[in-house]
């Protein structure tokens, strides 16, 4: 088991729309996050700064081949297309990444 963390901005304009369809996800991406081996996922807003937080557990062993495959489901491209527009991605992500990647630095059971 991997644990991840991610982070991006989400626009002031956008936050009760966010936290709106957060608070019922569709069962059709619920079930292609969890086909993808991901567990555990929680995602925290932190205002003023108007960061999103990301976390979960990753059950599989291959990751990137998970998430092409939650990529290649049309409930999760139009969960994206919902959600992606109120997000500001960090300027100083790596390339390629839509959410910023973090290091875990500490972690206690």
């Amino acid at each position: 088991m991997q644990r991840m963390g991610l982070c991006i901005g989400i626009k002031a304009e956008a936050i009760a729309d966010y936290k709106r369809v957060h608070a019922a996800v569709w069962p059709e991406v619920l079930d292609v996050i969890s086909r993808a081996n991901i567990r555990n996922y929680s995602t925290f807003l932190r205002e003023p700064e108007n960061l999103l937080f990301a976390c979960w557990e990753y059950h599989g062993s291959d990751f990137a081949r998970d998430a092409a495959l939650m990529g290649e489901s049309p409930a999760m491209r139009k969960w994206w297309a919902l959600c992606d527009p109120m997000q500001m991605p960090l300027p100083t992500r790596a390339d390629g990444e839509w959410w910023a990647a973090m290091e875990q630095v500490f972690h206690l059971d």
